[in-house]
């Protein structure tokens, strides 16, 4: 269990060396940073330090720092030997260099919680030029980083001791804010086709939804018929049978005012909307194209919009990036009948 009454503070000049047993305690002897490159990173970035304390015994107890983050800034959109080697001053990348906890202290989430205030904190600095933060980890780390809200990028170009390290990335811009679509996908989702066909709609349905839903084997409700673009241009989504239909809480994919005509307006968040829920991965399709990622939901994690692959309207619907979900809006696609 987290204590509620950890202290968040930065780590002071006097207590670097404090920080440094917790490091050289957590990491291995070829992973582990030095006092030099401790003292560095506190005097060069101290507001990107923080501490994680247990509070005072007693009124002349000082708190007793039990963890830790550090990092660095550079210009740099990816983590490199020499993007964490330096401290380049008013730069978007928030580099971290360590995340640990005291051995005593482990197991009880506050490795989390603290990546969580830290977050917090880089996201609500005024006036920062904080747009990401990066780092990297070993394989098994991955899970806690998810859980903070880090995208996995894959393996690192960087080497530091005898195990390989794997890239994650988080995107602080526009987090709290609904996902846009860039100017230029945009015009391409709005451009018109020549092709004309008329597939059947949920509007055009006496009963809506429940007359395009049947059971599977598991008494799953899934599509009756095969999934194509609204559009017309006869590309098959997906087959009949494959997609799940849900109910969850509405997405804003589109700026107000952008919608293509062919496309119903969607429910605003956090209003309930209703889904097709495709898994496990675009291979699930039968075709299926992709925006560039664009904004996040509240985990962090960045999204990119579904679009036909043959004529490219869209948005359809969403995933999150690295996701195994992919999400159609049931009434932004056709069927046939």
């Amino acid at each position: 269990m987290v204590s509620n009454e950890l202290l968040f503070k930065p780590v002071s000049p006097e207590e670097i060396e404090a920080a440094v047993e917790i490091e050289q305690e957590g990491y291995p002897a070829d992973e582990a940073g030095t006092l030099e490159s401790f003292r560095f990173r506190q005097t060069n970035a101290g507001d990107l330090f923080l501490g994680a304390y247990l509070p005072p015994q007693n009124s002349s107890s000082p708190p007793q720092l039990i963890g830790y983050v550090c990092s660095t800034l550079s210009p740099e959109e990816k983590l490199t030997h020499a993007s964490m080697s330096n401290h380049v001053a008013g730069s978007s990348s928030v580099c971290i260099h360590s995340v640990c906890v005291a051995k005593s202290q482990r197991k009880k989430g506050i490795a989390l919680q603290l990546l969580k205030e830290y977050i917090s904190r880089l996201s609500s600095a005024q006036g920062s030029p904080y747009k990401r933060v990066l780092l990297i980890t070993h394989e098994e780390m991955r899970p806690l980083y998810e859980k903070a809200g880090f995208t996995w990028l894959g393996k690192s170009d960087v080497t530091h001791g005898s195990r390989p390290w794997y890239e994650m990335r988080l995107d602080l811009e526009g987090k709290d804010a609904p996902p846009q679509i860039p100017a230029d996908v945009l015009q391409n989702l709005l451009k018109p086709s020549s092709e004309k066909h008329n597939p059947t709609l949920v509007s055009d349905c006496h009963h809506g939804i429940e007359d395009l839903i049947m059971s599977d084997s598991e008494g799953t409700a899934v599509n009756k018929y095969d999934l194509l673009c609204p559009r017309g241009c006869r590309s098959i989504i997906i087959k009949k049978g494959v997609a799940q239909w849900t109910e969850r809480t509405s997405v804003m994919m589109e700026p107000e005012g952008s919608r293509h005509s062919l496309l119903t307006a969607l429910p605003p968040p956090p209003e309930t909307a209703q889904w097709w829920l495709v898994t496990p991965s675009p291979m699930t399709f039968e075709n299926i194209g992709f925006s560039r990622p664009a904004g996040s939901l509240s985990t962090g994690k960045p999204l990119k919009f579904l679009i036909c692959a043959e004529c490219d309207l869209g948005p359809l619907g969403w995933c999150e990036v690295g996701g195994t979900e992919f999400w159609l809006a049931t009434s932004r696609v056709g069927y046939r009948k």
